[in-house]
């Protein structure tokens, strides 16, 4: 039962250490604002975890990075402008989810060339290893004979 416990207890702190990072004097007052920048905040990187989200980082640049993007709301800005501001300031690469062009093709293409490659060389692996198994080997003339002679009822 102490186990059980302490598994529970476990994973109820990690199912919310995301919930941390946010810090409460950095939630607006207005809970529509509040969901747009919790949105927002979702999809930017973290510039120092970097596979983390801004909304999800404990680090000191991603709650400036919250604060600014709450102040941009504040300010009246439309989720595409504070976006835009940030890009601008940071690069496409503070974006989780860079958008498809030419600079990012190679980005989002590598996964299904990957799997593509994958799937082909498990498919010339067993196309090989089917042939070496039905391909049998040429018999000397020695085994051709010495084999004869094991089915010659006589020869026993």
């Amino acid at each position: 039962m102490n186990r059980f416990c302490a598994i529970a207890l476990c994973w109820m702190v990690t199912a919310s250490a995301p919930a941390f990072a946010v810090q409460p004097d950095e939630v607006l007052s207005d809970p529509a604002l509040e969901a747009r920048a919790r949105v927002l905040s979702q999809e930017l990187r973290c510039l120092v975890c970097q596979n983390q989200s801004i909304d999800d980082s404990d680090a000191l640049l991603a709650r400036d990075l919250r604060l600014l993007l709450r102040e941009r709301l504040k300010s009246g800005d439309s989720d595409q402008q504070v976006l835009d501001f940030l890009v601008a300031r940071y690069g496409e690469f503070v974006l989780l989810r860079p958008p498809l062009g030419w600079n990012t093709v190679l980005l989002w293409l590598t996964p299904g060339l990957l799997l593509a490659a994958g799937v082909i060389v498990l498919l010339a692996a067993g196309c090989r290893r089917s042939r070496a198994i039905l391909t049998e080997p040429a018999l000397t003339p020695q085994e051709k004979a010495r084999l004869a002679g094991l089915d010659d009822p006589k020869s026993t």
